[in-house]
C-alpha cells in the first residue's frame, strides 16, 4: 500500500443518531494509518440526507471522537485546505460536476413518477426478470429531454452504468472483486430536490479532498463499482479500496442497536474507559501478532499495525470481553487517575446538576443518596418482586408498548423534559393506554422503585441511552410471553 503521494484518509459519518461504535471502528484503523503513514485524517461529514440530518448527532460524533482520542487533522469543527467539510455546504461542486457527467453523456435525466417506478417494480415482479430501474429514461430524445426540462418536470439524474460485462477492483484487503453489470442499477447522482446521493458526493469529495486511501466498513463493496464507474467517467485516478470487516453480534448478524447498545455515549456512561474502547476495537478483526496480547494502547497499536494481520472473519461485538479488558484497565489505573475518572464522569457536576431538584425533597440525611437513587448511576437494575405486567395487560403487550415507545423516544433530536414529555403524552393517547397500565411498569422499569421521583423528569436526567437501554433489556428479558 505504499505510495509517493502523502497518505490522506478520511472518515464521513451521517450525523442521524447516535455516535455509532462502528463510525468509532472505522475511524481507529483510518487514523493509525494515517499516522503510521505520516499522514492526514479528515472528517467529512455527510449530511446531504437533510430530513434525518441532526446537528446534535454531528456534536455528539465529533465529541465522542475527540473522548477516544481520535483527533483528525481536518474537518468541520478544526478546519483545513479541503473544506468545506459538511456535504450541504458544497452543493455547487457536485451541480458542476454532475453538469459534467451529463455533458459527457454518462449520465442522464430520469422523469419518472414514483407511482411509474411503483408500477415497474411489480411488472418486474410478475416477469421475474431483472430488478431495478428499467432505464426508460436513458434512451429518451434530446429534444424530448430539453422539452421535459423546459416544462419544470421534476427529474433526478442518473449514472449510466455499463449494461454488460463485470466491473471489478481490487480490494487491498481481498484482492480482485468482480461483480456482474446486470447486478447494478443506474443510481440516481442528483435527486430532484439538488442534493446529490451518497455515491456521487462520495467520489467527488475524495477526489477533491485528494483522498488517497479509501477505508470503510465491507458493506460498501457492492457499491465500489458504481464508484469506479464515476472515477473513470471522470477520468481521475482511483484511490486504494480497502474494506473492513463488518461488526457482529454474538449471532453473527450485523451489529445494530436492536440487539447491542451502539452508542459511544451509553459506553461512557457505562464506565468504559476510551483506552478500552480503543484497545477492543482494534482487537476488532486484528490482531497484536509481536507479542500475542490482547491489551495495547493507541500509540502500541500505531508502531505495529499491518493490514496484512487484519481477518476477514466478522469480528463479534463480545460485551463480556468488553467488560473483561476494561476491569484490566481498571486495574492498573494509577490512584489519581481512578479518582479523576469518578469525579468527572461518574460524579460530574453536570451530573449531579441534573439530579439535584429531584433528589433534595427525598433526602433525610445523606447516608440514604444511594440507596435511593443508585438508578441514577448504575445501568443494570433489580427487578425481582417488581410488578411490571399490570392485571389488564399480557407481558406480550407490554412487550409492543416499550419497543413502539423506545423508537420514538429514539427519535427525538434533541433530549430534554419538554421533548420527552410530548413524545410521552403523544403515545398514551395515540395508544389509548391507561396512565395507570402504562407509567407504573415505566416507572419500575426505568427506577427499579415505586418511590421515585418524578418520572418524565426522571427520564430527561437518565438521558436517552440509559431509557433506551432498559426498556430494550426487559423487552429482551422478562416480557418474554
Amino acid at each position: 500500500m505504499s505510495s509517493d503521494k502523502t497518505v490522506r484518509v478520511r472518515v464521513a459519518p451521517s450525523p442521524t443518531g447516535d455516535p455509532h461504535v462502528g463510525t468509532a471502528y472505522v475511524t481507529l484503523f483510518n487514523y493509525v494509518f494515517a499516522k503510521q503513514n505520516g499522514g492526514k485524517l479528515i472528517l467529512r461529514v455527510e449530511d446531504t440526507d437533510q430530513n434525518r440530518y441532526r446537528k446534535a448527532s454531528e456534536e455528539r460524533i465529533l465529541k465522542g471522537l475527540k473522548w477516544l482520542g481520535l483527533q483528525c487533522d481536518e474537518g468541520p469543527d478544526v478546519g483545513g485546505s479541503y473544506g468545506p467539510y459538511r456535504q450541504s455546504e458544497r452543493l455547487p461542486l457536485y451541480k458542476k460536476y454532475a453538469k459534467t457527467l451529463l455533458e459527457k453523456e454518462k449520465a442522464y435525466h430520469c422523469f419518472c413518477t414514483q407511482e411509474r417506478l411503483a408500477e415497474a417494480r411489480e411488472t418486474q415482479k410478475k416477469e421475474g426478470g431483472r430488478f431495478g430501474y428499467d432505464r426508460h429514461c436513458r434512451y429518451l430524445d434530446k429534444s424530448e429531454v430539453e422539452k421535459k426540462l423546459q416544462g419544470g418536470i421534476s427529474s433526478v439524474i442518473r449514472l449510466k452504468m455499463p449494461t454488460e460485462g463485470e466491473g471489478s477492483f481490487i480490494d487491498e484487503l481481498r484482492g480482485p472483486i468482480t461483480i456482474d453489470y446486470n447486478q447494478l442499477d443506474d443510481q440516481i447522482l442528483m435527486k430532484s430536490d439538488g442534493f446529490p446521493t451518497y455515491h456521487l458526493a462520495n467520489v467527488v469529495d475524495d477526489h477533491e479532498m485528494k483522498i488517497t486511501h479509501v477505508i470503510r466498513a465491507e458493506e460498501w463493496i457492492s457499491s465500489t463499482p458504481k464508484h469506479v464507474t464515476l472515477y473513470e467517467a471522470f477520468g481521475w485516478e482511483k484511490p486504494q479500496f480497502i474494506h473492513l470487516p463488518l461488526l457482529r453480534n454474538t449471532d453473527k448478524s450485523k451489529i445494530s442497536k436492536r440487539k447491542n447498545p451502539v452508542s459511544l455515549d451509553f459506553y461512557r456512561r457505562k464506565g468504559i474507559l476510551p483506552e478500552t474502547m480503543i484497545n477492543f476495537l482494534g482487537l476488532m478483526g486484528w490482531s497484536f501478532k509481536a507479542e500475542e496480547r490482547e491489551k495495547f494502547s493507541l500509540e502500541e497499536m500505531v508502531s505495529s499495525f499491518k493490514f496484512s494481520d487484519i481477518s476477514l472473519g466478522g469480528p463479534v461485538f463480545d460485551q463480556k470481553k468488553l467488560s473483561w479488558l476494561n476491569q484490566q484497565y481498571i486495574q492498573t489505573m494509577p490512584q489519581e487517575k481512578f479518582l479523576k475518572h469518578c469525579r468527572e464522569e461518574m460524579f460530574s457536576e453536570s451530573i449531579l446538576k441534573s439530579i439535584y431538584p429531584l433528589v433534595r425533597e427525598r433526602l433525610d440525611s445523606f447516608d440514604e443518596f444511594f440507596e435511593k437513587f443508585s438508578f441514577f448511576f448504575t445501568l443494570d437494575l433489580k427487578y425481582e418482586n417488581l410488578s411490571l405486567v399490570p392485571k389488564e395487560k399480557t407481558a406480550s403487550e407490554m412487550k409492543t408498548i416499550f419497543l413502539e415507545l423506545s423508537l420514538l423516544l429514539d427519535e427525538i433530536d434533541i433530549w430534554s423534559l419538554a421533548t420527552v414529555t410530548q413524545v410521552m403524552n403523544s403515545y398514551l393517547k395515540d395508544k389509548a393506554l391507561k396512565p395507570k397500565e402504562f407509567y407504573m411498569p415505566l416507572r419500575l422499569i426505568l427506577t427499579g422503585r415505586q418511590d421515585s421521583p418524578p418520572l418524565l423528569e426522571t427520564m430527561e436526567a437518565l438521558g436517552r441511552d440509559v431509557v433506551r437501554y432498559r426498556l430494550q433489556w426487559v423487552c429482551d428479558h422478562i416480557f418474554t410471553g
